[in-house]
């Protein structure tokens, strides 16, 4: 029988909220370890990503939460990426009651975040450079803090924020609680640990090293100049695709070759905006953007599912890079490719990382257009390009509706040109009045200053003729002429 979060000791006014977002049961990691942080002891958990490690150490962390005082927050959570930070934070809010969450992090204005600090932040989830930045202004002190959670801990070491995060730990309470979570805990991490934890309960779930092998693994050998145009095959192939580069500029430059190709592509690195970085993970999410082209460090805080093919445009630093990269696919039991574009003179370092990932004898040499074959989706692989900014699948309703609206037209002038046709006949007949009472009017004004009525009467029947499917031929007089018909009015009758 599955465990409950009650069971737990989680209290009722959080469950009734997990309740109405249909979190039921704890997961794996959740299960054994809510009960441990409820009673306020040291975490040290090995969980990979998608785990559900957030609730984990989120509801011990909002149920323990005091009020805080202005500047003065109890609980820390620091996160290496700032995608991740607001993921936490979002996903905080969801149940966190009367307690104010708040997150920080760079490539934003102080502004907002010096106004939320100066007015109480109960649980603060921060990235370390922009939080250092806050605390050296003096905006924000951490000796209340008593609840410390470090989340992905390898991830921070990797990225070398781990001088940062001992110099934060260092400036919150000596009897907190701290809670790390890690892919890994050798080295770093493990330090990290043996320093800055008591007694810690280790709570471990999963493979301690990500399966890569659920992906299928190819690679293609291509010179620097063919790259770009590899990359673009592969992508018209199989997609959404998360592209790798090593460099800021190399993924910008890549996004414009890619466009040149006919594929719609976004960037994403530390050099762009939140609001840019923000912008580029929607469009690729939601289908705009077939490619993602990112650097090894700010991938780490992407979180996207269905990803179908992952590139290695420049071959990872080690393997553990290779590794990290290629997780982006065939995730929660759903197949992927990881193809790889290397260089003729990196094929001796391709090779031994290859036997080293023990992808050696499985991994295969494809032509970009054979991806398809591949794709655990073939069948619905005849992708279109998204549609340019501006178009929509609006656009096929707008045709329907111009055409609809042209038939339309064309019914109103052959029904103008009947009745024009009609009163050039009663014209020529009789002197008698035409059915259009508006090219009436207008014959009248016209007799006025030609004095043949007969003669006005047929040119403005022909006028309704070759006008009547224009509403602005017929003047909006409402029985009185305009300024002109009265000029002409005025005039003599024979000029």
């Amino acid at each position: 029988m599955s465990t409950t979060f009650s069971e737990l000791g989680v209290p009722e006014w959080v469950t009734r909220e997990l309740d109405k977002r249909g979190i039921l049961e704890p997961f794996e990691i959740q299960e054994r370890t809510i009960k441990d942080g409820l009673e306020g002891k040291d975490i040290c958990g090995r969980a990979p990503t998608g785990s559900g490690k957030t609730l984990a150490f989120g509801i011990p962390l909002v149920v323990r939460t005091q009020a805080s005082k202005p500047r003065k927050p109890q609980s820390l959570v620091l996160a290496p990426t700032r995608e991740l930070a607001e993921q936490i934070c979002n996903e905080l809010r969801s149940f966190s009651g009367k307690r104010n969450v708040f997150v920080i992090y760079g490539g934003v204005g102080y502004g907002p975040q010096k106004k939320a600090l100066a007015k109480g932040v109960d649980i603060l989830v921060a990235c370390p450079g922009r939080l250092e930045d806050l605390i050296e202004q003096n905006e924000l002190d951490l000796g209340s803090v008593s609840q410390v959670v470090i989340d992905e801990a390898d991830r921070m070491a990797d990225m070398g924020f781990m001088p940062a995060v001992k110099r934060i730990l260092d400036q919150t309470s000596n009897d907190r609680q701290t809670i790390l979570f890690s892919a890994t805990l050798d080295r770093d991490v493990g330090q990290l640990k043996k320093q800055y934890q008591r007694d810690p309960v280790l709570r471990e779930v999963g493979e301690k090293t990500p399966d890569i092998k659920k992906a299928t693994h190819t690679f293609s050998i291509a010179s620097k100049s063919e790259k770009s145009k590899v990359a673009a095959d592969a992508i018209k192939a199989v997609w959404p695709a998360i592209i790798f580069c090593r460099t800021r500029h190399g993924s910008d430059r890549l996004v414009k070759q890619l466009k040149r190709y006919g594929i719609e592509a976004d960037s994403i690195h530390g050099g762009k905006s939140q609001n840019q970085r923000q912008r580029a993970l929607k469009n690729f999410s939601s289908g705009k953007a077939q490619a993602l082209v990112a650097t090894d460090v700010a991938a780490r805080g992407i979180h996207v599912d269905g990803v179908e093919l992952v590139i290695h445009f420049d071959i990872p630093e080690d393997h553990k890079a290779y590794i990290h990269r290629s997780g982006r696919t065939a995730r929660a039991g759903n197949q992927g490719i990881v193809f790889s574009i290397i260089q003729p003179d990196q094929k001796k370092t391709a090779k031994k990382m290859q036997t080293r990932l023990d992808i050696a004898d499985s991994i295969q040499k494809v032509h970009p257009d054979e991806l398809t074959d591949l794709s655990s989706h073939s069948e619905r692989r005849e992708h279109t390009k998204p549609r340019p900014q501006g178009e929509t699948t609006k656009s096929s309703n707008s045709g329907k509706k111009s055409a609809h609206k042209k038939s339309h037209n064309s019914n109103r002038n052959q029904q103008s040109k009947k009745r024009s046709q009609n009163t050039n006949k009663k014209t020529r007949g009789k002197k008698s009045a035409p059915k259009n009472k508006k090219s009436n009017q207008n014959s009248s004004y016209k007799s006025h200053s030609n004095g043949n009525k007969k003669k006005s009467n047929q040119k403005t029947s022909h006028k309704s003729h070759s006008n009547g499917n224009k509403k602005k031929s017929v003047a909006k007089h409402n029985g009185s002429p305009n300024r002109k018909a009265r000029r002409a009015h005025l005039q003599p009758a024979n000029r």
